[in-house]
């Protein structure tokens, strides 16, 4: 069909989420050795107009606090000014070594605040 299947958005989201928790201060690999994990616990996605094969396109990514325990990450996927597609993402803090959901880690409170547009607390 010429255009770039519907399932590499979602890899595009993260690769652009990925690089919002690097531009944090902290990328997602050292999230994981504070011994903290972002699960995924939803994924949407709204497409526009399709890419196609060759085309160079740009996602943007920010976040959205969602309660002490979640985020929300946003997405749009431009070729030039033109949209292709939005979405959006839900994650939940988790402690990796219990496994269980927990508050945001405290050193990681002000960066992801920053990064939904808040202040620090």
């Amino acid at each position: 069909m010429g255009v770039v299947h519907h399932a590499n958005y979602v890899v595009w989201f993260e690769l652009a989420r990925t690089r919002l928790c690097a531009l944090s201060g902290f990328h997602y690999a050292d999230i994981e050795k504070m011994g903290y994990l972002l699960m995924v616990t939803g994924v949407e996605a709204r497409y526009r107009q399709p890419a196609r094969y060759g085309d160079v396109v740009q996602v943007v990514c920010w976040g959205e606090l969602a309660g002490s325990r979640g985020l929300r990450f946003h997405y749009a996927v431009r070729k030039g000014e033109e949209l292709l597609a939005t979405g959006a993402s839900d994650h939940l803090w988790i402690d990796a070594a219990t496994g269980r959901p927990c508050r945001i880690p405290t050193p990681l409170r002000a960066p992801f605040r920053r990064l939904a547009g808040l202040p620090p607390e």
